[in-house]
Formats: structure tokens, C-alpha cells, sequence
């Protein structure tokens, strides 16, 4: 399977992955979790951080401007 993420623009749209930032959520998240290629369908994102997942949406807005930005929804803790 080729890593679209690495691959020319018009690739990159062909394949339907598209660029996106993450705002909110705890300041401690590292700038590198925060920008992230993803499916251009997709509208949650779950990242794992310190013992429990920070939950980002996708604004109701659709565009075509990149990045896309998802905004922080909370937090939810691991079950032990």
C-alpha cells in the first residue's frame, strides 16, 4: 500500500486525505499531534494522551481551505 501522506498534492486529494489541525484541549499536547493527515470523510478524532483519549471534532462547516481544523470535545479516561 503507498503512504499517501508523503505523496504530491493532487495524489494526496485523489487518495481523499486531507490536512488537519487540532485546537483545544489540554497545553500540554505536543505540536506534533496536533497537525495530522486524515480520511477527508472523517469527522472525530480520538488521541491517546496521559491515561485517557482527547476528543476533537470537525466544525459543521464543510471547506476546501487546508488545514481543516477539529475542535476539542473533553476527555475521556481508559477503563482499568
Amino acid at each position: 500500500m503507498k503512504d499517501v501522506s508523503q505523496a504530491d498534492p493532487v495524489a494526496r486529494d485523489a487518495a481523499g486525505v486531507i490536512d488537519v489541525v487540532l485546537e483545544g484541549g489540554p497545553v500540554g499536547l505536543p505540536a506534533d499531534l496536533r497537525s495530522r493527515r486524515v480520511p477527508r470523510a472523517e469527522k472525530k478524532i480520538k488521541i491517546l494522551y496521559y491515561g485517557g483519549y482527547e476528543h476533537f471534532e470537525r466544525g459543521a462547516a464543510v471547506t476546501t481551505v487546508e488545514p481543516v481544523v477539529f475542535r476539542w470535545t473533553g476527555r475521556t479516561r481508559i477503563a482499568e
